[in-house]
C-alpha cells in the first residue's frame, strides 16, 4: 500500500488506483490510512496491532470530508495511545463516538462473517449507494429512526418496495452487528417495522406471451438466448448468464451448478433437453449479467408485446408448465432446487436420499417438446403417463 505524507490538496484530489479500493498511509502519524474506495468514497481508518490477541486490526475513525485530515490525526493519535495503554480502540466508547453511520459500515462490510456472505456484494451495493450518501456522515451515537426513514421514503417514492424492505434490512442487521461489537449501547432502530413486505409474484406467461417472447427481435442476441434458457431449464437468470463451459458436460447431457453460484448454497444438476442444448450451442457462456438482462428487459418492455413481465416470470412459468404436465411437487422441487421442498421434514431429509435424476430428466425433456410445441402454434398438453411409456 503507498505511503505518503498526508495533505488537504492530496486527500481532496487522491483516487483509487487502476479503480481498486486503495490505503494511503500517513508517514505523519504511523498507523493512520486514508481508504479510497472503488466508487471514491473516503474514509480514516487506523491499522494497528490488538492488545487482545496480537492480530492486525483496523479502526474506522470517520469519512471524509466529514472529518478532515487534521480531526484524523487526532483520533488516530487517541487511538495509538490506547493501544500503548493495552486497549483495544474499537472497543473503546471515545472510539465509538467519534465513529460515523459511513464507519460503522465499513467496519461492518470488513468483519470476516460479513465478507463470508455469498450476498456480501449485494450488502455492500445497497449500503453505498442508499446509506453512505444520505446519512453516511452522521455519528453513530446520534443515530435516530428519522435517519433512516429519510433513506427509505426516497426509494418507495420511486416505487422500488423491494429494494426499500432489503435496504431496512441491511442496515438493521448492521445495527445489531454493531450492538454485538461494542459499537452502540442502544438500537437506535428498535421498534422500527418493516416499510414494506415483499410478495410472491404470481405471473405465468401465457402460450401467446411465450411465442411472442420466443421470435421477439428487439432483445439482443445474447439476451435473447439467455430468456430462452431461462424459460426451458426453469433455472435463475443469474445461473444461467454465469453459465461457463467448466460447468457442462454435454456428453451426459447435464449442466452441474456449484453451491457457490446457487441461491441456496447446494450443488444442483440441471439435465439438459435437446432445445436446451441447441441454445447452448457452440458458444457455451454469456457476456451478460443477470442485472444486465434484467435491464434490458425493463427498458424494451414497451417493444416486447408481452405486458407487465419480469425475467423471474419465465422460471415460474416453466414449473407450472411442468406441474400442468404432471410432474410431481417433489420433482419440481428437485428441477428448482428448493430445499424446502426437496428436504422438508424428517422423511425427506433423514431417510430419503434420492436425487430424482431420471424424474429430472423427464420433466424437463416434456417441459422442452411442449415449449417447442407452444412456439409452432400447437395447444396439445402432453399428459406425463405418455412420457413414461
Amino acid at each position: 500500500m503507498p505511503r505518503v505524507k498526508l495533505t488537504d490538496r492530496f486527500v481532496l484530489h487522491a483516487k483509487p488506483t487502476e479503480g481498486e479500493r486503495t490505503d494511503y498511509f500517513d508517514e505523519t502519524t504511523r498507523g493512520l490510512a486514508l481508504r479510497v474506495s472503488e466508487h471514491g468514497t473516503k474514509s480514516w481508518t487506523f491499522h494497528f496491532t490488538s492488545p487482545r490477541d496480537g492480530k492486525r486490526a483496523r479502526l474506522t475513525i470517520g469519512t471524509y470530508p466529514a472529518t478532515s485530515l487534521a480531526a484524523a490525526r487526532g483520533r488516530a493519535l487517541e487511538a495509538k495511545s490506547q493501544v500503548e495503554e493495552g486497549q483495544d480502540p474499537r472497543l473503546s466508547d471515545q472510539a465509538a463516538a467519534g465513529m460515523t453511520v459511513a464507519g460503522l459500515v465499513e467496519a461492518y462490510l470488513a468483519d470476516p462473517k460479513t465478507a463470508a456472505l455469498r450476498s456480501k456484494p449485494e450488502i455492500e451495493r445497497r449500503l453505498r449507494k442508499h446509506l453512505v450518501p444520505t446519512i453516511g456522515g452522521v455519528r453513530i451515537a446520534d443515530l435516530r429512526r428519522r435517519d433512516v426513514r429519510n433513506v427509505i421514503d426516497p426509494i418507495l417514492r420511486r416505487g422500488k418496495k423491494i429494494e426499500a424492505t432489503r435496504v431496512f434490512d441491511d442496515t438493521r442487521t448492521m445495527v445489531r452487528w454493531g450492538l454485538r461489537n461494542d459499537y452502540l449501547e442502544t438500537d437506535p432502530l428498535a421498534g422500527m417495522e418493516k416499510p414494506a413486505q415483499s410478495t410472491p409474484g404470481t405471473r405465468v406467461l401465457s402460450d401467446d406471451e411465450i411465442r411472442t417472447l420466443w421470435y421477439s427481435t428487439v432483445l439482443p442476441e445474447e439476451c435473447q438466448r439467455i430468456v430462452k434458457l431461462c424459460l426451458v431449464t426453469g433455472q435463475r437468470v443469474g445461473e444461467v448468464a454465469g453459465m461457463v463451459p467448466e460447468e457442462l458436460d454435454l456428453t451426459a447431457r447435464e449442466w452441474k451448478l456449484p453451491g457457490r453460484r446457487t441461491k441456496n448454497g447446494h450443488d444442483h444438476i440441471v439435465p439438459l433437453s435437446d432445445l436446451a442444448i441447441e441454445l447452448i450451442g457452440e458458444r457455451p457462456g454469456f457476456r451478460l449479467t443477470s442485472k444486465e438482462v434484467s435491464l434490458l428487459i425493463f427498458r424494451m418492455r414497451e417493444r416486447l408485446g408481452v405486458a407487465a413481465w419480469s425475467i423471474h416470470d419465465l422460471r415460474r412459468t416453466a414449473l407450472t408448465g411442468m406441474a400442468r404436465l404432471g410432474v410431481a411437487p417433489i420433482v419440481l422441487g428437485h428441477v428448482a432446487n428448493h430445499r424446502s421442498t426437496t428436504k422438508a421434514g424428517m422423511t425427506l431429509s433423514v431417510y430419503v436420499h434420492h436425487g430424482y435424476e431420471r424424474e429430472k430428466r423427464e420433466a424437463l425433456d416434456m417441459w422442452a417438446d411442449r415449449v417447442r410445441g407452444i412456439v409452432a402454434g400447437a395447444a396439445e398438453v402432453v399428459p406425463l403417463v405418455r412420457a413414461a411409456q
